[in-house]
């Protein structure tokens, strides 16, 4: 008897932002504080941002981690000791080592020793994690898998860059995705090129007990807007190539919520109308691995997303990496 194609489908979707709503007058006020000048207007016109969220200080990413995670679970409806695989891509660990997955799957009280480990791909994380996932289960090693994405990049910010600190918040979002005789993730497609590294980057590491390097995010703005609205085009119509779908069939479209102008130019390059791109980076800001499993649930929550539609996700981080999946919810 020949054997069954195994796909994977997600079942339950989950996000958590801090308390701490910072809005752009709140963080102008902070930053003039320092001689910094910003604004509201200044903010809004270049990114789309109106305000972020920061996590407080004691608060690490496996915290809102866990609370996207409990509920993505109830909303998949499965038992938590279920999940064989968990993957969580952050760029802001609570350690060196152990991953931050390993401490998630101790807080979720999850003993059955299944897989778990962090991926490492910045504003394209969730992506990459998802796919890792989707293959694992096709390839039968798992059966359940959380994909989860958490920061808090707000750790990471100089908050005499008005150029970056403006643009990021912390968060999670997170999915649960199950074997299935059904097409969930129907295509995926995964790249990086590492010559671009200096454009986009936190160059420090720990040495000796302390900080070598800089701890701080640096970014060269106008080089990543150049290269990110390029890239995330040709992924995303080599995903929906692989899933033999062209754009107009997208239901929706999630990309990575870094800057409204770059993801406006990928909706027309595209040729998606505008009303089909989720859109959370004005009340988010840029929560990098976060932001497209946040964006994923809001709209499954808020009713715009119904099972059997179409959703395309995409990101660009530093590294430099991308990816695309597409996905039948």
């Amino acid at each position: 008897m020949a054997q069954s194609t195994i796909y994977s489908r997600v079942l339950g979707t989950g996000s958590y932002l801090p308390p701490q709503r910072v809005t752009n007058d709140e963080l102008a006020q902070r930053l003039a504080s320092k001689g910094v000048e910003t604004s509201d207007e200044w903010i809004v016109a270049r990114t789309g941002i109106h305000a972020r969220h920061f996590a407080a200080p004691d608060v690490p990413t496996s915290e809102l981690a866990l609370i996207a995670s409990q509920r993505a679970i109830e909303a998949a409806d499965v038992d938590p000791q279920s999940i064989d695989l968990i993957i969580v891509a952050t760029s802001t660990p609570d350690y060196v080592f152990p991953s931050t997955a390993c401490l998630l799957q101790s807080k979720l009280g999850i003993r059955n020793h299944g897989a778990a480990f962090d991926v490492q791909a910045v504003c394209s994380g969730f992506a990459y994690a998802l796919a890792t996932a989707d293959s694992f289960i096709r390839s039968g090693q798992h059966r359940t898998a959380l994909v989860v994405g958490a920061e808090t990049f707000s750790r990471l910010l100089d908050f005499n860059d008005r150029t970056t600190c403006v643009l990021f918040g912390d968060g999670a979002g997170a999915v649960v995705l199950s074997a299935s005789d059904r097409p969930g993730v129907l295509a995926s497609a995964l790249h990086a090129d590492g010559s671009y590294a200096p454009i986009l980057c936190t160059p420090g590491h720990v040495s000796g007990g302390a900080i070598a390097g800089n701890a701080f995010l640096h970014m060269d703005g106008q080089a990543v807007f150049k290269l990110a609205v390029n890239v995330l085009d040709k992924v995303a119509h080599e995903a929906l190539e692989k899933a033999q779908l062209a754009p107009d069939q997208v239901d929706w479209l999630i990309p990575h919520q870094a800057n409204i102008r770059i993801m406006q130019g990928t909706c027309r390059k595209l040729g998606l109308p505008p009303e089909r791109m989720i859109v959370t980076v004005g009340e988010h800001g840029n929560t990098s691995a976060a932001s497209i499993p946040l964006a994923f649930d809001v709209a499954v929550r808020d009713g715009r997303i119904k099972r059997g539609q179409i959703v395309l996700i995409e990101g660009v981080g530093g590294g430099f990496t991308w990816g695309a999946s597409v996905i039948r919810y």
